[in-house]
């Protein structure tokens, strides 16, 4: 005989998820759902003892207000956007980390839109963005298409550009020309004449802007340049550099990597398969002092960029630009600052 419960063949009946409600509170409280929402608004007209009672009410019910049925209300949320290509590689992540934190703290909710860079992809992540009435849009990398900027500005969506301009909207840039020619002044100066750049094929501004800068200076100081490049801006691209840059019989006794990322893979090949020194045979610099440029294994000398400060510098644009919708574009410039490590010392 099966004592146990009969089963009839039909699935368990699943509870639906149940938010407490502002009437449960009012029903506690003794008042009505009005004074609920007059207490949880700022400057709200309320009563002090009513406010005290809602209050505790609440807590014991443990209530929250719903921020996205008030946003919708409003027609707008605290929603802000960040979109990003691979936003877990690299620079992008600990740039991404900060923003959201910076967000949060002013009391803004960060959703992270994993997207590429074609216009199609971009246009799509902004719908979603647009359709949950995000009060403004961060962007890490890409280029967003003129379809992008026309669309929020129809819907008066403060955009923030990060690592490139655009005309129409609000930027933070990183001094990228300006440490790509200390880099190459400072080879030079050491004593580096056979001198050379590992980038990679995607060919983003900041990227671009890395190898142009660094090429244009050491050609000028009349040392001679070789340029790598990777698939990607990450490990693997870095490999794919290394390997370019010492296979053959002339091997450079300086490389400029255009990040962190290449400058790694780039010092295990020149260690491991070139079976080469460094710094005393090839000296090698990186480009934003993520983490691992600390570690023992890599003691990378690079040029830091402070996610922190960029952060900031994105957020104060973004809420100057929601006080003054007709302000001109703004610009914040971010100069990188040489850590120097073991990997090559001045």
């Amino acid at each position: 005989m099966n004592d146990g419960p009969v089963n009839d063949g039909k699935a368990p009946k699943k509870e639906r998820m149940r938010f407490v409600s502002a009437e449960q509170v009012a029903q506690l409280a003794g008042v009505s759902r009005s004074a609920v929402s007059r207490s949880f608004t700022p400057g709200a007209s309320v009563a002090p003892a009513t406010r005290e009672k809602v209050l505790r009410a609440a807590d014991e019910l443990g209530y929250h207000v719903n921020d996205l049925a008030r946003g919708v209300l409003a027609n707008q949320s605290r929603l802000v956007g960040i979109v990003a290509t691979r936003p877990e590689v690299g620079f992008r992540a600990h740039l991404a980390a900060a923003l959201a934190k910076s967000l949060i703290r002013r009391g803004s909710i960060p959703i992270l839109i994993n997207t590429g860079q074609t216009e199609d992809e971009l246009l799509a992540a902004q719908k979603i963005l647009i359709g949950h009435r995000a009060e403004a849009i961060i962007i890490l990398s890409g280029s967003p298409p003129a379809s992008f900027l026309e669309l929020a500005q129809r819907n008066g969506q403060p955009l923030v550009v990060i690592g490139r301009s655009e005309p129409d909207a609000d930027h933070v840039r990183v001094g990228n020309s300006e440490a790509s020619r200390k880099a190459a002044t400072a080879f030079y100066d050491s004593g580096r004449r056979a001198l050379a750049v590992a980038g990679s094929n995607t060919r983003t501004p900041s990227i671009l802007e890395r190898e142009s800068a660094f090429l244009a200076t050491a050609e000028s100081l009349g040392a001679s340049v070789t340029v790598a490049r990777g698939g990607d801006s990450d490990y693997d691209g870095g490999v794919a550099a290394g390997r370019a840059l010492f296979s053959g019989t002339i091997k450079p006794d300086a490389v400029f990597c255009a990040n962190d990322q290449i400058a790694f893979g780039l010092m295990d090949v020149v260690r491991q398969e070139a079976r080469l020194r460094i710094p005393e045979d090839v000296a090698v610099t990186g480009f934003d002092d993520v983490p691992e440029s600390a570690w023992l294994s890599y003691q990378l000398t690079t040029f830091r960029q402070d996610p922190l400060t960029m952060a900031q510098r994105a957020v104060a644009l973004m809420e100057r630009r929601l006080e003054n919708p007709d302000a001109p574009a703004g610009y914040e410039r971010v100069i990188p600052e040489l850590v120097i490590r073991q990997s090559f010392r001045p």
